[in-house]
């Protein structure tokens, strides 16, 4: 399973949260491919403790990280103007985190599901754990 770790988790596991290291680091060894985007890592920084910036360099640079290209910039766009269309304003870097996603393949690991109502995106089942 490839999965794509949202804001909300990775600060989780930076800040010792809800058990989120060991679920990582089960995840990990049973061979299942973690990943951010750089949406992501922008939001963590933006948020960053100065006495968390090593620590936060080593977990974020384990991880493989997903730019945004063209293509996801164009689904971005579309979704956050579809579900305008339905009268449900998203934000746009929730819009972007979603079309990185999909375009890459993976599974969302968020606790904002409300942010990322995609019925195409699939979301890892972190309240059912």
């Amino acid at each position: 399973m490839r999965l794509l770790l949202d804001t909300s988790v990775l600060i989780d596991v930076l800040r010792l949260r809800h058990g989120r290291r060991d679920l990582l680091a089960e995840l990990a060894r049973g061979g299942h491919a973690l990943a951010t985007s750089a949406l992501n890592v922008a939001e963590v920084y933006a948020g960053m403790r100065p006495e968390e910036e090593s620590q936060t360099e080593l977990f974020l640079g384990a991880l493989e990280c997903h730019d945004l290209t063209a293509s996801a910039g164009r689904l971005a766009g579309r979704l956050k103007q579809e579900w305008a269309r339905k009268g449900k304003t998203l934000a746009l870097a929730d819009t972007i985190i979603a079309a990185i996603a999909l375009e890459q393949g993976c599974i969302l690991m968020t606790d904002n599901r409300k942010d990322f109502p995609m019925e195409e995106l699939q979301h890892y089942p972190l309240n059912e754990r």
